[in-house]
């Protein structure tokens, strides 16, 4: 037979004090209460935990091993009592956030400052990673939230979409194309195309536009990231065709931006586990995406993709 917790808590006081009148006081209950629970708890464990000399309490050898160990237990306890407490009010607590690169690098950074604001005492972990990766995370529940552009089709998640932004032509001030208002696959069919891989929705989106229009889709450089494009766009090596996720996180001002026509939209979307409650803290998040006044972000539908 094992202690029970009020019992390691009397055996802890009276280990401590040194008295069964003063572990009585401290635990606000009569000597006579607690000589009960210590004799009930040298029942259960077939040992004496302390012997009486001179009027005194003396601790035996069983129960000296034993008491560093209480400790630790009481230790434990009151660790997770504070954790609870702190989560229960949102003071503490880590939130996992997976993230494809662009949205990582434009509507995040704004929410995560509020958020902290909010839960100062919570910390945060951003990672990047493909679409696909981050789908997969969220499924096998190691990160609370995740955020992609782009179809999800898995039954396990919950989507929910954000915002949408049109696709751009981004190119130097000095460009031929800079003026135009808005520019078409047949205005970029002599110019090298900086695009995004192949695999990703927006390729596609681009491929069937041009190919609706008689046009040859050729990319001549194809990229993972914004930073990237920009500074090949700099560099003079073509026209970056990237969604306005893209365009914010990449902080281009030194170059010029223009509407692609036909209109081709990216859907920033928060990805969550369907069978795993959403936390206090990520609610917190989710209602923090909901805040921006510089960058509205309204969810407009949750859904099964």
């Amino acid at each position: 037979m094992t202690f029970d917790l009020r019992e390691m808590e009397v055996f802890r006081r009276v280990m401590e004090l040194g008295s069964v009148t003063a572990a009585a006081a401290a635990l606000n209950i009569s000597q006579p209460a607690v000589t009960r629970l210590l004799q009930k708890a040298e029942a259960r464990l077939g040992f004496a935990l302390f012997v009486r000399e001179r009027r005194r309490l003396r601790p035996t050898a069983e129960a000296q091993i034993m008491f560093p160990g209480t400790l630790g237990a009481f230790t434990a306890i009151e660790l997770v009592q504070r954790m609870a407490e702190e989560l229960r009010e949102g003071r503490a607590g880590v939130l996992a956030i997976a993230a494809i690169p662009s949205l990582a690098a434009s509507i995040l950074p704004a929410c995560i400052r509020r958020f902290r604001e909010k839960r100062p005492e919570s910390a945060i972990t951003l990672q990047t990673f493909s679409a696909h990766e981050i789908i997969r995370r969220i499924a096998s529940h190691r990160d609370d939230l995740g955020f992609i552009i782009g179809p999800v089709g898995h039954e396990a998640l919950t989507v929910q979409d954000l915002q949408s932004t049109g696709l751009a032509c981004v190119m130097p001030p000095g460009h031929a194309l800079a003026r135009r208002r808005s520019v078409g696959p047949a205005d970029l069919a002599e110019h090298p195309l900086i695009c995004p891989s192949r695999n990703l929705v927006l390729s596609e989106q681009l491929a069937r536009a041009f190919a609706e229009r008689n046009v040859p889709f050729r990319i001549a450089v194809e990229v993972s990231h914004t930073h990237a494009a920009c500074a090949l766009v700099r560099a003079g090596a073509g026209i970056a065709l990237m969604d306005g996720f893209g365009l914010m996180g990449a902080r281009a001002e030194d170059l010029v931006s223009c509407p692609f026509r036909p209109t081709l939209l990216s859907t920033a979307r928060l990805v969550t586990a369907r069978l795993r409650p959403v936390s206090r803290l990520a609610q917190d998040f989710i209602d923090a995406l909901e805040m921006d006044p510089a960058t509205p972000v309204r969810p407009r539908r949750t859904r099964r993709d």
